[in-house]
């Protein structure tokens, strides 16, 4: 993980230990952003396992997941369901608005909320967040705008390792 914008180590671990809430995007954080579409218009995605530990691990730990997503598509609602997510919101519009409503359904705030997204709509996550958190590969004006930046890419563990930082930051032992 690498902190950007000149935020200062103490800061960002500060808001770290305060994290209840992952908001996260799919495509280009989950996945790689590619999308496979059959002849007969049936989408598919690729999620790496590691991430979805990660994910478990952090919920165990007493945070919550949240996908967001701009697209509504099948294969996410599947893996939602296996990693046994029920904050799962597909097409969405209004990724800002979709936040608010989670927190105040949950009776959190901002300052417990991380964000990780990768493209311009993603901007809008960050916007109702403590904490801003971007792929190796977000799009230029997602990284200058996030805290941290891992150094995988979407779809290759780079959920992965954002779960395990925090995770580290919060004082649970890794396995």
């Amino acid at each position: 993980m690498t902190p950007k914008g000149g935020v200062v180590a103490a800061e960002l671990l500060t808001r770290a230990r305060r994290i209840r809430l992952l908001v996260s995007d799919v495509d280009g954080c989950w996945t790689d952003g590619r999308i496979w579409i059959d002849a007969d218009g049936r989408q598919q995605v690729a999620f790496h396992v590691h991430d979805g530990l990660g994910v478990q691990r952090l919920r165990a730990a007493g945070v919550e997941v949240c996908l967001i997503s701009g697209r509504d598509n099948p294969a996410v609602a599947a893996r939602a369901r296996a990693l046994g997510l029920t904050e799962v919101f597909l097409g969405i519009d209004d990724k800002a608005g979709c936040v608010q409503q989670v927190l105040e359904r949950l009776g959190l705030e901002a300052q417990q909320v991380a964000a990780f997204g990768d493209d311009l709509p993603d901007l809008e996550l960050f916007a109702a967040a403590a904490l801003r958190c971007a792929p190796a590969n977000a799009v230029a004006a997602v990284n200058k705008a996030a805290d941290l930046v891992t150094s995988r890419r979407g779809g290759h563990g780079a959920l992965r390792e954002l779960c395990d930082w925090l995770l580290n930051v919060q004082g649970v032992p890794s396995q």
